[in-house]
């Protein structure tokens, strides 16, 4: 089927209470012209009475009503017509000509619309597309309305069906590989024909490695599959090294006419999986280094443009990790494609909840019914990419200790099963939840706390208000440490856990780290990996993965920060409680890459963990907070920065962590050393110290043998006098919108960056593009990221542009009261 973008020239009407009866009578509200992607809810104010609270950084969501006219030609008649959404939250329903045409509850999973019953040929046509996010239904920043892509499928009467291509490659290696692809046609015409279908496969760099064909009598108003395998010698293999990528071309011919034709890419490679050798990817063991990540793209919200999702994966590719878990729902093709392309593993996710709900109107009341379809739908996206290795099939179950979730557990794995054999299945699973109703005499048992001083302690840990899941996630910190690795390994644990964690290919454990080597020892045939955890702990951690062979990786919470779960992550000063959010708090704060896509200390510190960096880093605690004690959670590291610049604080004591897998690490500064601390593994991968502040310049050196090697400075910026714009293309190609990302940072004089001061900074765009977002990393900032002043915060801005898809120039100015105005252009050709 031909594919074309369908995001053009849509009518957005917002907060209707009733958007279904404006379909049918005039409206007073007065809509809105936009281009999809289009996340309403970014638009939004943030709104300190809404019922959803923090957990989705106090933005309200409403109803909201797409409309769009186009064209239907004559010759579409007798064909078939699909509308393709990738993505709408929540509760999506499709109307074509004023008729419902279908929908799907589901805000993460891409559906199809079939339109041939509804169509008016050789005329105008309305779709309506309504979506409802005006309940509390998510724990984070969900975004609102059709906030991915929207395609248009049309072909002739005989057809290659939506996903119907599908490659496998089950043996290959370096000599050769075998193809086996199968592919699902359909005739809707009155008129049986005699086909040939045709797969022409080509190489990475563009030459034709395989044909084959195969002659097929198509029935009159019938369906059916074909099956072909090739083989392909000297096979160039997909990793994470080398994302090679083949080019697939399927016809339906009738003679020399083209009826119809898919062209798409896969990769070869092979996975096995063994609790000697671990996981391995064309023989070659690998250690998951993960991120789990929400499916945000910062200051634009939810919108989903292939750039945007291509940029958070080189970024953390760039920070060390290999593979990316889709927290907690189906991941957006535009990801996979960019994981494709990279060479980023991928584990995808099904759903946070089951049958339980985690919020009053979430997706619980849906899925009973639509689970399987989500299913096949979420398969069908994947089942071409060689970047996903795995499905998870859920996260922290509530009912998953019980006799029916265990059965609903094993009938959903079975199904993935029968939809895709080629790839492992995982669940995240949460102990905490699970012993839940035993928790008092589990930890009777290990510490002699009776159940009512843990009542206490749960209330304790979430004073003041908290909503839906807040609770739990207040409850985690019990989950860390000595007493959590006795829970966690705990006979009621194993018990609790035993029926679900055997229906899986991977045992996956939030936040149980001590069952890891435990089950390796119980259960010599079980693989376990660590599908969320938290960051602080990772060397340990990693120690464990490295130790463990039926170990395979470790996921962190998270590799990038996001929006919703507002405070998870922010120091909380002023006697605060941790992780209680307060409006306006935006985001969580607990990426190793913060929400514009700076990296924080936590992630040069897991870097080294994971052996990829030999130079040191440098980490200093906020001085300006020095004597104040934050309220913190589990997954909060410290309140650090990597800066000397400390106006003001001079002869103030500075708390200085360095990052080195070294045996030690020396500190100087301005050429005085303040002698050597040990480092490396066996003391976390950090050096500690403790100097008075004084400008200049601070030095870290890795001691290695008692030799002095790598090393890694800081140096005092004087007052920011300018503005450094650097935009990641300055070049765009024409034809679809296109976005560059501009990031803003004060320097002074000497062109040092100045991560202390703040100034307010101005932006406009004009040309042919728009500015989508604009915003700092602030978690806490009452600003919105539509606005076009915003200050700083740890000396960064990013503005995210958009180009129209026409040839011209975009011209960006940025200006502050102190350092001037710098215009920048952007050339789209």
């Amino acid at each position: 089927m031909k594919k074309s973008s369908f995001n053009d020239s849509w009518l957005v009407k917002k907060g209707s209470a009733n958007p279904l009866m404006e379909m049918f009578r005039p409206s007073e509200s007065s809509p809105l012209l936009v281009d999809l992607p289009y996340d309403a809810m970014i638009a939004e104010e943030q709104d300190a009475d809404t019922k959803n609270q923090g957990q989705t950084g106090f933005y309200p969501g409403k109803t909201y009503h797409y409309i769009k006219k186009f064209f239907v030609p004559d010759e579409w008649a007798g064909g078939h017509a699909l509308l393709e959404i990738e993505g709408a939250y929540m509760q999506a329903r499709v109307f074509v000509n004023g008729d419902y045409a279908g929908g799907h509850p589901h805000g993460y999973s891409n559906f199809y619309i079939d339109l041939d019953h509804f169509l008016r040929y050789d005329s105008e046509n309305e779709i309506d597309v309504l979506v409802n996010n005006s309940e509390l239904n998510s724990r984070w920043y969900s975004g609102s309305g059709l906030y991915r892509n929207v395609n248009i499928l049309t072909s002739g009467s005989v057809y290659i069906k939506e996903d119907g291509v599908r490659f496998l490659t089950p043996e290959a290696d370096s000599e050769v590989a075998a193809v086996a692809v199968s592919i699902d046609i359909a005739n809707v015409s009155n008129t049986s024909r005699r086909t040939t279908i045709e797969t022409v496969i080509t190489t990475p760099d563009g030459n034709v490695a395989c044909v084959e064909t195969s002659v097929v009598h198509l029935f009159s108003s019938s369906d059916l599959t074909v099956r072909q395998r090739m083989y392909i010698k000297n096979p160039c293999l997909w990793d994470c090294e080398n994302p090679n990528l083949y080019q697939y071309t399927v016809k339906v011919l009738d003679g020399d006419a083209v009826l119809d034709e898919v062209s798409g890419t896969f990769g070869i490679r092979s996975l096995s999986l063994d609790p000697v050798r671990g996981l391995r990817l064309n023989g070659k063991s690998v250690k998951l280094r993960g991120a789990c990540i929400h499916h945000d793209n910062g200051v634009i919200g939810a919108n989903t443009y292939y750039r945007a999702e291509e940029r958070r994966c080189l970024q953390l590719k760039a920070a060390g990790f290999n593979c990316i878990r889709s927290a907690h729902n189906p991941i957006s093709k535009a990801m996979l494609e960019a994981c494709d392309r990279h060479g980023m593993l991928v584990m995808d996710e099904l759903s946070d909840m089951w049958t339980r709900p985690k919020n009053t109107n979430d997706y619980a009341q849906y899925f009973p019914d639509y689970w399987e379809k989500d299913v096949e739908l979420m398969v069908g996206k994947d089942f071409n990419h060689p970047s996903v290795i795995m499905y998870c099939i859920g996260n922290e179950i509530q009912e998953i200790s019980t006799a029916n979730g265990a059965a609903l557990n094993r009938k959903i794995a079975e199904k993935f099963k029968r939809e895709d054999p080629s790839r492992y299945t995982t669940n995240a699973l949460n102990g905490l939840i699970a012993v839940m109703q035993d928790l008092g005499k589990i930890l009777a048992d290990i510490t002699g706390i009776t159940p009512e001083e843990m009542a206490q302690k749960a209330s304790s840990a979430n004073s003041g208000e908290s909503t839906g899941s807040d609770e739990l996630n207040g409850m985690m910190n019990v989950m860390e440490g000595p007493v959590a690795d006795a829970i966690a390994s705990h006979p009621i644990m194993t018990e609790k856990l035993e029926e679900a964690a055997g229906a899986l290919d991977i045992a996956g454990y939030n936040y149980l780290t001590g069952r890891h080597e435990l089950d390796g020892t119980i259960r010599p045939n079980r693989i376990v990996l660590g599908t969320e955890t938290f960051p602080p702990d990772i060397a340990r951690l990693w120690g464990i993965v490295k130790r463990n062979p039926h170990v395979i990786g470790d996921m962190t919470w998270t590799g990038y920060d996001y929006l919703g779960e507002a405070g998870i992550g922010v120091f909380q000063y002023e006697g605060k409680t941790a992780f209680s959010a307060t409006f306006p708090d935006k985001a969580a704060y607990v990426g190793d890459i913060d929400l514009i896509g700076y990296r924080r200390p936590i992630s040069f510190l897991r870097e080294t963990v994971f052996g990829l960096r030999k130079e040191p880093y440098i980490s200093v605690e906020r001085i300006n907070r020095n004597g104040q004690k934050p309220g913190k959670t589990s997954w909060m590291h410290k309140d650090a920065i990597s800066s000397w610049t400390w106006p003001g604080f001079e002869g103030e004591p500075a708390s200085i962590d360095v990052f080195s897998d070294a045996d030690e690490v020396e500190l100087s500064l301005n050429g005085k050393s303040f002698g050597k601390q040990p480092a490396g593994e066996s003391n976390g991968f950090v050096a500690h110290f403790n100097i008075p502040y004084a400008s200049g310049t601070l030095t870290a050196t890795a001691v290695r043998n008692e030799t002095p090697c790598e090393s890694y400075s800081l140096q005092t910026a004087e007052s920011a006098v300018a503005l450094n714009i650097d935009i990641d293309r300055p070049n765009l190609s024409a034809g679809l919108p296109d976005l560059a990302y501009v990031t803003i940072t004060l320097e002074d004089k000497n062109g040092l960056q100045n991560l202390f001061e703040s100034q307010e900074i101005k932006i406009s765009v004009e040309g042919c593009g728009k500015l989508l977002g604009f915003g700092s990393a602030d978690p806490k900032s009452p600003n919105s990221y539509q606005n076009t002043a915003w200050t700083t915060y740890d000396g960064y801005l990013l503005a995210v542009v958009r180009s129209s898809g026409e040839a011209g120039e975009i011209r960006v100015k940025i200006s502050s009261n102190v350092c001037g105005e710098t215009e920048k252009v952007i050339v789209v050709s």
